[in-house]
């Protein structure tokens, strides 16, 4: 297994980080920094090729397609999924991510099948799920590289809410996971989501994202009654953008770093969203629903421990459809009732987490 040590070389180093970032020589000392990549994907409909009768898994496109082909469309699916998430963060952590939230997986099977993929096999990955309520069957998950992220406690919390216009109708979503654990010693919370789709329209499914902020808040801030310094990144597919009032308002995420207060989110993605930087398409245009929002406690300037260093969204080339009408989009697994070959109609979203370690020559 490779060590994230990044010796970082002053001139690249400002160049990557910015201004805030600086480095030293003296007393034959060297500043070197340890970076770990944590990281969001929704994986898009990775359900196995077996019906199970407990889950409404028609949903799946697997499941639609003739029989013989089933299995080995999933081990395809599975094949892209691993080759993504290893190359996530790769080029400046030199590993795959220490932690990786998912949505959109049918159960705890397919994420062993996935991290026994030759691509995910070496790094000792582990998982945290639970089963949700969904209607369409499917739940949140988290991998971790055990060797990196230690869990100390995991939960899953209900999300509750009913249907604006059958108040006596409850609304079958995904859960909200929280795992707690130490990244090499530093301890972090991690809150993995998939709110309410937007079926229906937008404004009128807006309430159900708004209850699913509502309760993230809720959880945040029972963390931050026990520690109000305390590390929680929350990630998911938000299914709105960092515009939106579930994300602006009820969350209270805040766009700019130098304005998250003590108990306040930062929000990395808005600005980038205001750039034209999504990672979902639709009608020609670019939205950004898959976000990390970081507490205060990642945001100073005291990189003894882990801090927040930069977030980005994953998109090179080879995960944007190639040509036809949705060129540049996502590349998807699916599509016209087949396997395209694809990978996600989301692109992951990642942070890079940095603490400072001094070597001496």
């Amino acid at each position: 297994m490779k060590k994230q040590f990044l010796l970082l070389v002053l001139g690249l180093f400002l160049i990557s980080c910015g201004p805030t970032a600086t480095t030293t020589n003296t007393s034959n000392t060297k500043k070197s920094y340890q970076v770990n990549t944590i990281a969001f994907y929704n994986l898009e409909n990775l359900f196995d090729a077996e019906d199970d009768p407990s889950k409404n898994d028609e949903y799946s496109p697997i499941m639609e397609m003739d029989e013989g082909l089933r299995q080995s469309v999933y081990q395809k699916k599975l094949k892209n999924m691993a080759s993504v998430i290893k190359q996530i963060g790769s080029d400046v952590a030199q590993n795959a991510p220490a932690v990786v939230g998912v949505c959109e997986i049918e159960n705890k099977k397919v994420l062993i099948d996935l991290l026994n993929e030759p691509d995910l096999l070496p790094y000792n990955y582990q998982i945290v799920h639970y089963e949700s309520p969904d209607r369409r069957g499917i739940d949140v998950g988290l991998i971790y590289q055990k060797d990196l992220f230690q869990v100390s406690n995991s939960v899953s919390h209900e999300l509750k809410v009913f249907r604006s216009d059958n108040p006596d109708k409850k609304v079958y979503t995904r859960d909200q996971l929280v795992v707690s654990g130490f990244l090499n010693g530093d301890k972090m919370h991690f809150i993995v989501n998939h709110w309410p789709s937007r079926s229906g329209g937008e404004a009128r499914s807006s309430y159900l994202r708004e209850a699913a902020a509502d309760l993230n808040r809720k959880i945040a801030d029972s963390l931050l009654a026990i520690d109000p310094y305390a590390k929680i990144i929350t990630m998911g597919d938000f299914n709105d953008g960092p515009y939106n009032k579930s994300i602006k308002e009820n969350f209270g995420a805040k766009a700019e770093k130098e304005n998250t207060k003590l108990k306040e989110f930062y929000n990395p993605f808005e600005n980038m969203q205001k750039s034209g930087i999504g990672t979902i398409a639709y009608r020609d245009s670019w939205d950004l629903f898959d976000q990390m929002l970081l507490s205060h406690g990642f945001l100073d300037k005291d990189y003894s421990t882990y801090k927040y260093y930069k977030a980005g969204v994953f998109n090179p080339p080879f995960l944007a459809t190639p040509r036809g009408k949705y060129k540049g989009y996502p590349f998807r697994s699916f599509s016209n009732g087949g396997f395209s070959g694809g990978y996600s109609d989301h692109f992951p979203v990642f942070v890079y987490l940095i603490k400072e370690i001094d070597t001496s020559l």
